[in-house]
């Protein structure tokens, strides 16, 4: 696998794990994905599954939390997605620079 796929697929992740804290159902997750960071639910649906892999325990738990219905709002919701992907996107910029200042 490429670099960039490898980068690509770590962002999915790092960004599922923010929909976790959130405590954003897969197909929210997907949804908010797809909405504001142009993600394939394809390719969330597919990383989450092989984080549900990874991590049994962690998920069983998540889904009985998921059943007790401690969620936030939709504008609450998005409003989060907005400044997970600024952050993202900030960091991403810094890091370049970052190299870019070591070559």
């Amino acid at each position: 696998m490429g670099e960039s796929s490898a980068s690509y697929i770590h962002m999915v992740q790092h960004m599922i794990e923010k929909c976790l804290i959130f405590h954003m159902s897969k197909e929210e997750c997907m949804e908010a994905l797809k909405k504001h960071a142009n993600i394939e639910p394809v390719i969330t649906s597919t990383v989450w599954k092989e984080l549900e892999k990874e991590n049994k325990d962690f998920f069983e738990a998540y889904s009985q939390s998921q059943n007790k219905g401690d969620r936030m709002s939709e504008s609450e919701t998005d409003e989060m997605i907005q400044k997970m992907i600024s952050d993202h996107q900030s960091k991403r910029s810094n890091d370049d620079q970052s190299k870019d200042s070591k070559d």
